[in-house]
């Protein structure tokens, strides 16, 4: 299998905050990109750039050799690619579809098998890094899937990610992902804690973390959430209902599993009090305003 290099054809389904990053690396690189969202005005600007506009996954998969998929949740991934107008319905033999959502583990391997059983190639690929990762095309990559389709990816990947590894077999992307969840929902407890705690002492939190951030504490979440939550910026790198639907995959896999994870349990309990008010759509580091209410 050859390595996919420009003018090789791409389509992308779903530009959102880090979709939207993803494909203008493409278009920069020389790849001819084809779009779809469910909500086409976000997708004008790429337009505009150079990208082309399909009606539906299923036109897009009938068109190009590689289909990505960046969408929110598992019933997003299923509809896209098993619905009426879903890429397995349309992609050609040989066509290599990439989901970079995170979703379960299972439904990786579903679409899988359902893609070899068509001469489709299928790769789960999960990504960290939130919305600065994307812009910087320095995401961490986690991926599930055959080697050989792997390698003929790599070009794809080297664009999107700086950390690129192949886990295992289908699925193993998906889990990969999992483990990355559940280190970042303690840990983003830990960061509030400390800037909170900070605060009470009458420390100036912006000195704490200069010092913090650069020891044993340190941690992407850190160097890169806490100066947004001093700054009362709680935009969205990644949607607190998109990592409580995260957490939520990882404790039903840890309870299939037999393990046992208070820490993440711990963590989806305050992300979901934080929904209850009304943070839904914000960023994750709005986790900080349980840790400041009055």
């Amino acid at each position: 299998m050859k390595q996919l290099l420009p003018p090789a054809s791409i389509g992308f389904v779903g530009t959102g905050v880090m979709g939207k990053s993803m494909v203008r690396h493409l278009l920069k690189a020389g790849y001819t990109v084809y779009v779809y969202n469910r909500t086409k005005e976000k997708t004008a600007d790429l337009i505009e750039e150079g990208a082309q506009w399909c009606d539906s996954p299923k036109e897009i998969a009938g068109t190009v050799d590689v289909v990505m998929t960046m969408v929110g949740y598992p019933h997003d991934v299923e509809e896209v690619y098993f619905g009426e107008n879903g890429i397995l319905t349309q992609a050609k033999q040989g066509t290599i579809t990439i989901d970079f959502t995170t979703s379960t583990p299972t439904l990786a391997k579903r679409i899988y098998e359902e893609g070899k059983s068509k001469g489709i190639y299928v790769l789960d690929a999960p990504v960290s890094g939130g919305d600065v990762g994307a812009k910087e095309g320095r995401l961490a990559i986690m991926i599930g899937g055959d080697e050989e389709v792997y390698t003929a990816c790599l070009p794809l990947f080297e664009l999107l990610g700086k950390n690129i590894i192949l886990q295992g077999k289908a699925g193993s992307g998906q889990h990969t992902k999992m483990c990355n969840q559940i280190a970042i929902a303690s840990n983003m407890l830990g960061v509030c804690e400390a800037l909170a705690y900070a605060k009470k002492a009458g420390l100036q939190p912006e000195k704490v973390l200069q010092s913090i951030s650069t020891g044993a504490a340190g941690s992407w979440s850190l160097s890169n959430l806490a100066p947004r939550m001093l700054q009362d910026d709680f935009e969205p790198g990644f949607y607190v209902k998109h990592f409580i639907k995260d957490m939520n995959i990882a404790l039903a896999e840890a309870e299939e599993l037999g393990l046992s994870a208070p820490g993440l349990t711990l963590a989806r309990e305050l992300y979901e009090q934080l929904m209850q008010d009304g943070e839904e759509n914000s960023g994750t580091q709005a986790l900080y305003k349980q840790y400041i209410k009055e």
